[in-house]
């Protein structure tokens, strides 16, 4: 149980990535170009760079 809670912990930039950063990405890109709200590509961008940021933050362990 306690390894499983290191390892969640562990991964908590990436989940952070795709679990806030990611959606909010969607919503800024769906609030600038309100005929992109109905399509599935803002989400696609948010979920790649939110991803991408959250990867590259449990490698270096750093967001900047």
């Amino acid at each position: 149980m306690g390894r499983l809670l290191g390892l969640l912990l562990q991964g908590m930039p990436f989940i952070f990535g795709i679990g806030f950063i990611a959606p909010l990405i969607t919503q800024l890109l769906e609030r600038t170009l309100p005929a992109a709200a109905q399509a599935q590509w803002p989400l696609l961008v948010g979920l790649a760079i939110g991803g991408t940021w959250g990867a590259i933050a449990n490698v270096t362990g750093r967001w900047l």
